[in-house]
């Protein structure tokens, strides 16, 4: 059947812990289809109760505590009320490996909030279709990533510069990549390293040649950072696990952005938008052949420079399909699940 466009809100409004990049390549895109202001509040930017008539709110992944009271209160004049995640946030089990302090953040502003958001008929979108798939019975639209805009291509230099840039949740491909690089820098005194990470990211790397490790970073300063020019590889390694599964192709528009070629993980999210040898490489998690990957890729200045036009060729292509998706996202829908004691 069909659907049709729905009365449009009064406003939209993001509920966010911070600027992020969940926003940024999901929600705001999608949201600027609405012929209605949108604006982003903080967890603690509580408005006046008045001032969601009518809106449409949308939690960024998260539920804090001052916005559950809030609108429980408000729910009835509300004209939508969406959670979006682009993470397996529900089940705990899957960010096993996750530092703990992060896995429990997931839990106390995700996990526990869910039959709450299952009583208040909240509609779930969800960034990817193993969360689709993981969580059909309560009927999930998929939020197609949109790329952001392309940066002018970085000024070659005599160092090839190789990043990854993963945030906690990633450690344990942050680990996996050690052996990986010592070899990559121990072979090729050419090549360098930048990747983000804390005290014990910087502790493991420390023994290694050319490596800078970068302090994590609110997003607004990471897209500035990341912006600028000189990085050549990206990498994007992926190991096979339940949280893992969930994630989205970001990496890939990242990298791209960046002026760099990836180094993608086979069975991947980012694999099934990259082609092998023609927007990137795609590559088994096998250390041998991330070592050759990275190598060849980072050695072969006219290879790069082919393959980032194909991915900048690319992303503007699923920036296409990311905005022909956005429409599906504001017609009636089926009827949101009831609240279930599972």
């Amino acid at each position: 059947m069909t659907g049709h466009i729905a009365p449009p809100p009064t406003r939209a409004v993001v509920v966010e812990e911070c600027d992020n990049p969940s926003s940024a390549y999901f929600l705001l895109p999608a949201l600027a289809r609405l012929p209605c202001p949108v604006t982003r509040r903080r967890f603690a930017d509580l408005p006046d109760p008045a001032e969601l008539e009518g809106a449409m709110v949308v939690l960024a992944r998260y539920v804090p505590g001052g916005w559950v009271r809030l609108l429980t209160a408000v729910r009835p004049r509300l004209s939508r009320l969406v959670f979006f995640m682009d993470d397996d946030l529900f089940d705990t089990a899957a960010s096993r490996g996750a530092p703990l302090h992060y896995r429990f953040k997931l839990w106390r502003l995700a996990a526990r909030r869910r039959d709450w958001l299952l009583s208040q008929k909240a509609e779930f979108w969800v960034s990817t279709p193993a969360l689709m798939e993981k969580y059909a019975a309560w009927g999930p639209r998929l939020v197609l990533p949109a790329p952001l805009p392309a940066e002018a291509a970085s000024p070659e230099t005599d160092t090839r510069r190789i990043f990854y840039h993963g945030t906690a949740s990633h450690n344990p491909d942050i680990r996996w990549l050690f052996p990986v690089m010592a070899e990559v820098l121990t072979k090729n005194p050419r090549l360098a390293l930048e990747i983000v990470g804390k005290k014990a990211v910087a502790a493991l790397y420390r023994p290694l040649p050319r490596v800078t490790v970068v302090h994590p970073m609110p997003w607004p300063a990471y897209r500035i950072f990341a912006a600028a020019p000189g990085r050549h590889v990206g990498l994007a390694p992926q190991l096979d696990s339940a949280f893992n599964a969930a994630r989205s192709y970001t990496k890939f528009c990242d990298i791209t952005r960046s002026g760099a070629v990836g180094v993608y993980a086979a069975g991947s999210a980012c694999a099934d938008v990259v082609e092998h040898e023609k927007d990137g490489l795609v590559v088994p998690m096998q250390p041998a052949a991330w070592v050759a990957a990275i190598t060849r890729l980072a050695g072969d200045d006219g290879l790069r420079t082919a393959m980032l036009q194909n991915a900048r060729d690319k992303l503007a292509e699923l920036s296409q399909r990311a905005e022909a998706s956005h429409s599906s996202l504001f017609t009636e829908g089926p009827e949101a699940p009831e609240a279930t004691d599972a």
